[in-house]
């Protein structure tokens, strides 16, 4: 079975690649399993970690993740769309790959600006970086 990698952060363009993955669905020929992927970026480093245990870290990411996932969810869940969702931690771009070869993904879905966007910028810097770096197909969201 194909595999797609969505990438989301709860941005408005996040939420628009979701709904662009659920209206061409049907081009796809067969089922497809798509992961839902969320990207936390690491905030403990050095002296902050002998003060914060990995559990409570592990639990703010985990927090922070299932938040920005909410609104996919809902919308995937609606559509009656099947997905497993994921967060992961680290640098947005090199983790977004990461999950995409991990799951053998065909194809990388994510939106063209994200929470950080730049007005007038034509991509955002993850968006950039993904479509550069990578050695799968990127189909970019606007």
């Amino acid at each position: 079975m194909p595999s797609i990698l969505l990438a989301v952060d709860g941005s408005e363009n996040a939420m628009r690649a979701v709904k662009d993955f659920i209206a061409k669905r049907d081009w796809y020929q067969q089922p497809v399993e798509l992961h839902l992927l969320n990207v936390q970026l690491p905030i403990a480093s050095g002296l902050v970690k002998s003060f914060i245990s990995k559990r409570q870290l592990d639990s703010y990411y985990r927090d922070e993740g299932l938040a920005a996932l909410a609104q996919a969810r809902s919308i995937l869940d609606d559509a009656g769309v099947t997905y497993r969702h994921h967060i992961g931690v680290g640098e947005l771009a090199k983790t977004i790959l990461d999950y995409a070869h991990d799951k053998a993904s065909g194809i990388i879905v994510i939106g063209t600006h994200g929470r950080g966007a730049v007005t007038g910028a034509l991509l955002g810097s993850v968006a950039t970086r993904v479509l550069h770096q990578s050695d799968i197909p990127v189909l970019l969201v606007s």
